[in-house]
């Protein structure tokens, strides 16, 4: 799995940073989504697809599989 974010998307809802703290932050100065880990491991990969499921700017973007470059 490769995580990627499209800050200028962002509303700062925090949603994601909810789903998966371990993976998503938000900047202190706005609330802008920060991707900490975008090569998050399996045991966080369902919170991802939520996260990303669920954020209502659809900043986050998800690839897996032959998606996913080495």
């Amino acid at each position: 799995m490769r995580v990627s974010v499209d800050a200028d998307r962002c509303c700062g809802s925090g949603q994601c940073v909810l789903q998966a703290p371990e993976v998503f932050d938000q900047r202190e100065e706005d609330g802008i989504v920060l991707l900490l880990e975008p090569r998050p491991g399996p045991p966080l990969h369902a919170a991802v697809r939520e996260a990303a499921g669920v954020c209502p700017a659809t900043a986050i973007t998800v690839a897996e599989g032959s998606d996913v470059e080495p």
